[in-house]
């Protein structure tokens, strides 16, 4: 397995994110990812939406996407907030790992981490050093 620090760069490469700084949080089952709006619509008869996201830590630069509608779930937030949200299924790419993985999808604005990731996506893939940073490269 692949060690990890506490903090790393990934991409998504089918929303068309590249270098989105994630928090590794052994404390969530599943990933999610800051999308500070979120517009429904119907594609081919299936549920699609629009993701619009500030990809950034500290900035207000948008990036708008689409992806399919995986599931919804209840998700209770470390404050013990529980919350109906939109999960997606896209491509996650992170050292050599280049997987689909599960993303809720929530407002993170007041949070300083764009992305989570969690257990489910790490699950057999990583080990995680919490004394560590950027393991797997930076992004300058």
């Amino acid at each position: 397995m692949t060690t990890i620090g506490w903090r790393e760069w990934g991409h998504l490469p089918a929303l068309g994110i590249s270098n989105i700084h994630m928090k590794v949080d052994t404390g969530a089952k599943t990933s999610c990812l800051h999308a500070f709006q979120l517009e429904p619509f119907m594609k081919e008869g299936e549920e699609w939406l629009r993701i619009f996201v500030h990809p950034k830590q500290e900035s207000l630069e948008e990036h708008i996407c689409e992806a399919r509608v995986y599931d919804k779930r209840e998700v209770t937030d470390s404050g013990g907030h529980t919350e109906v949200r939109y999960v997606i299924k896209t491509r996650f790419v992170l050292g050599s790992f280049d997987q689909e993985v599960e993303l809720t999808l929530t407002n993170r604005d007041t949070m300083k981490f764009r992305m989570l990731l969690g257990r489910q996506a790490m699950r057999g893939h990583f080990l995680v050093n919490p004394d560590a940073s950027h393991l797997l490269g930076d992004v300058k």
